[in-house]
């Protein structure tokens, strides 16, 4: 990876980092979980960006960082998820 390579995935890091600060304060304020899964997974994220850019990577360990995504998605998905089935859980128009 060049050094230009390095610096850029530095960069994307220290932004998931700042994105997670940012939903953790939403959390702390609501006590919502959708805020806090949100920022697990950018935490997740800024981790595995940061090791990419800072560990040299050969054909047989980049696969692993495919993990730590999926992780991180996975987060994401859950959170949606149940956020949507506390609304529809709370919605007295509800029918089901």
């Amino acid at each position: 990876m060049t050094h230009l390579g390095q610096a850029l995935g530095g960069s994307v890091a220290a932004c998931s980092l700042v994105a997670a600060l940012f939903f953790l304060k939403f959390w702390s304020r609501t006590g919502d979980r959708f805020f806090l899964l949100f920022s697990a997974a950018f935490t997740v994220d800024a981790g595995s960006r940061f090791l990419l850019a800072a560990v040299a990577v050969s054909d047989t360990t980049e696969p692993m960082y495919y993990v730590s995504r999926l992780v991180t998605f996975g987060l994401i998905l859950t959170a949606i998820i149940q956020k949507n089935a506390s609304r529809k859980a709370q919605d007295p128009r509800n029918p089901d």
